[in-house]
């Protein structure tokens, strides 16, 4: 179900909380901070490290940030080795394996219920988490209340509005159903923000990590017989003396259109960000120095 107004997606019906908990196993995160094959890894790893100049900028030296739906930390460790003070926010224990010992985790539900401080955070960074949650707004509202005023917000999710997606339609790779419980374009992604007190400073339309891959992926959920999200299950990487999933030919032909894929992916990834229509955003905003958001 999509808004017509402003483009946000909802997955229908809702679910429960037991029922949505069941689609994240412990496997989903990882063995031990380690999400990904080998060598998928250590790109993920690179990317990672590519973009913590992005979040650094700005910061006051030995800056509070907070990482909501850190996972494994990619994130965390990396800011810390910039001398900034991390910490992350999971909704399950067994998610945090893996993360920086110098990271402060607090293990809550929703965010509201971790107990942080008024005006706490320099920095809250929530990336591709906000469509996984019940509650977008109010955790947008409780990251207005614990950031300090004028304090920095980066957001990142999928595009529902994006080329990649209208072209995909319910092959996209981004739609992940049914953990993605919202969906949203990059309108209702402004709107939700302005309405809890932010204003967006700067949009960010390119993602080595996730753009490229998708137009793979959703191309293969598209046009060919092979299991849906295929590709993606194989490049996981496996707790020892599990075996690899699917027959050797679906494999083959897997890795055949991954390599295959990469180029055309690439150049498609390098138009739509030219074109301002990232198949994934990431939106910079600031905490508004009044008062706090209102409840419409």
């Amino acid at each position: 179900m999509a808004c017509t107004r402003c483009g946000l997606g909802r997955f229908q019906p809702p679910l429960g909380a037991e029922e949505v908990a069941r689609f994240y196993p412990d496997e989903y995160y990882g063995q031990l901070g380690t999400k990904f094959q080998p060598y998928v890894e250590k790109l993920v790893r690179w990317i990672g490290s590519r973009h913590i100049a992005y979040l650094s900028r700005g910061l006051p030296p030995g800056g509070r940030v907070l990482d909501v739906g850190c996972g494994r930390g990619v994130i965390l460790g990396l800011l810390a080795d910039r001398g900034f003070e991390v910490h992350g926010v999971e909704r399950a224990a067994s998610a945090t394996q893996g993360v920086d010992a110098r990271a402060t985790i607090r293990v809550a539900p929703r965010l509201a219920e971790a107990g942080y401080p008024d005006g706490y955070f320099d920095e809250v960074v929530i990336w591709h988490v906000l469509e996984h949650l019940d509650d977008p707004l109010g955790t947008l509202r409780e990251v207005h209340r614990i950031l300090r005023p004028g304090g920095r917000l980066v957001v990142a999710v999928p595009n529902f509005s994006s080329a990649q997606a209208r072209w995909s339609g319910p092959a996209w790779f981004h739609l992940d159903a049914p953990r993605h419980l919202f969906h949203f374009s990059l309108d209702a992604l402004r709107r939700l923000l302005n309405g809890t007190g932010f204003a967006v400073e700067s949009e960010h339309h390119f993602s080595l990590r996730q753009n490229p891959f998708g137009w793979i992926q959703s191309a293969l959920n598209r046009f060919t017989g092979l299991p849906r999200n295929g590709l993606y299950t194989l490049l996981h990487d496996r707790p020892p003396g599990v075996p690899p999933p699917f027959d050797g030919a679906t494999r083959f032909w897997l890795r055949f259109w991954l390599v295959l894929g990469m180029a055309p992916a690439l150049v498609a990834s390098l138009v739509e960000t030219l074109r301002r229509d990232g198949a994934t955003v990431h939106v910079s905003a600031r905490r508004s120095t009044g008062a706090g958001p209102g409840s419409g």
